[in-house]
């Protein structure tokens, strides 16, 4: 809902709309610098005049590629009680009290006192997700999140105990990199290094303790530390149009390095996705609950991998 209304799209309509008169290529630089890789894809057919009337209807053509906005008045920022109300449903997921302190949800809340939720966490029911997720409702959890949160944000060093995957208590020091969210897991992940150089990937849930230190960590090429976890063959996926998979397609993969292909007759895409070769499994799962709306071209070993999940719930399913 706020994509458009008040996320990239409405910043980069809004802009236009006070430039009151522009070309494309203005528009064009604007959307590169302001828009994420695919809004290039998405936007332009939205912003200027379509002779099928799809598009918002905020600009007329004037000229050669020139542009003027409909209105007389810059954009003014609105919140309309179907927007309250989403608003409160976000306060109501544990966690919104990872990022934000407890006296300022408390505040929020009170600011939307006369607010009903749009819907309540129990109203969701997820499919092909673990449920042993992190514990979100713990104090302790939360507390040990904000530290490594701010060790990312500050780039500090932060001491940390605790247990792998076989049980064993590690302790040590470590530079924070990124924090991740696995939705199929339900669980954040820290990106580290030691002081020796070496990654390391750590389950929120599995730490201990976390104390964050003043010192603060070696300059660390954060791409060049990714680059080296990326698989070194791109997955290339051919997406239809079908149930508007193109859109959901690359909201699913949105935060992924990827260069996309679109054709214009079909307005099928190609996308082509780098990703970390230790969350393999995980990405076969996210492209298999597309159905047959996609098709895994290439590398050969996904397409195999992933008629293997399929050939074995077919057989879970009708029996062998």
């Amino acid at each position: 809902m706020f994509n458009e209304i008040y996320g990239t799209y409405f910043e980069i309509a809004a802009e236009l709309l006070k430039r009151r008169r522009f070309t494309k290529a203005d528009a064009d630089r604007l959307i590169s610098k302001r828009g994420f890789g695919d809004t290039g894809l998405l936007l332009p057919s939205k912003l200027f005049p379509q002779s099928d009337g799809s598009d918002w209807g905020l600009f007329t053509e004037v000229g050669d590629k020139e542009y003027l906005a409909v209105t007389e008045q810059p954009p003014k920022n609105i919140m309309t009680t179907l927007q309250k109300r989403w608003l409160k449903a976000k306060l109501c997921d544990p966690r919104m009290r990872l990022f934000i302190s407890d006296d300022d949800i408390a505040e929020l809340y009170r600011l939307l006192s006369d607010v009903t939720p749009l819907y309540t966490p129990d109203r969701i029911r997820y499919t092909d997700r673990f449920s042993d997720g992190d514990d979100y409702e713990s104090k302790t959890y939360r507390k040990i999140f904000r530290t490594v949160l701010e060790g990312v944000r500050q780039k500090r060093l932060i001491r940390i105990s605790f247990k792998s995957g076989r049980g064993r208590l590690i302790k040590g020091v470590f530079e924070p990199l990124r924090l991740e969210y696995s939705p199929k897991n339900d669980r954040f992940r820290l990106y580290c290094s030691n002081k020796a150089g070496h990654g390391s990937i750590i389950n929120v849930g599995r730490i201990l303790s976390a104390e964050l230190l003043h010192e603060v960590g070696q300059p660390t090429d954060i791409n060049s530390y990714f680059d080296e976890r990326k698989c070194s063959e791109p997955l290339v996926v051919k997406v239809t149009t079908e149930r508007r998979t193109v859109e959901r397609f690359l909201m699913e993969f949105a935060t992924f390095e990827k260069r996309t292909e679109r054709f214009d007759e079909s307005g099928e895409c190609v996308v082509s996705l780098w990703y970390d070769k230790a969350n393999e499994t995980e990405i076969l799962i996210q492209l298999l609950s597309f159905g047959p709306t996609i098709e895994i071209l290439a590398p050969k070993r996904m397409r195999e991998l992933a008629k293997e999940r399929i050939d074995r719930q077919f057989g879970l399913t009708f029996g062998e």
